[in-house]
């Protein structure tokens, strides 16, 4: 890691729902938090708890260096809505195959949004 940049990943105490033009594509109580220096905190949905079949594998592909190569997944409307790292960094390998989309609906009293 850089010096002063830190990423922290735990599982979330809050129920997480995401909706995009009125269909939910995921909803879970399984959810990780990311928190990482300047950005705001996002959260990684199992897999198990996505609507994958309401997305598309997209081409693009971002590099992190601290988390590693994402691939992303999009909907007609909105392309590369999602994203997870199939294979990341040893510090954040807790989300692995987690997918994280751009705005969650996040429920609950356990954290600061």
């Amino acid at each position: 890691m850089t010096r002063g940049h830190r990423i922290t990943v735990e599982r979330s105490e809050r129920h997480v729902r995401v909706v995009h033009g009125g269909e939910v594509l995921a909803e879970s109580d399984r959810a990780l938090v990311l928190r990482e220096t300047g950005l705001p905190a996002r959260y990684y949905i199992p897999p198990e708890d996505v609507r994958l079949d309401l997305l598309t594998s997209s081409e693009t592909h971002t590099h992190c260096p601290f988390k590693g190569t994402a691939s992303y997944w999009s909907r007609p409307d909105a392309p590369d809505l999602v994203w997870a790292y199939p294979d990341p960094k040893p510090d954040v390998s807790g989300i692995k195959d987690h997918l994280c989309f751009y705005d969650v609906d996040v429920q609950g009293d356990a954290e600061a949004r």
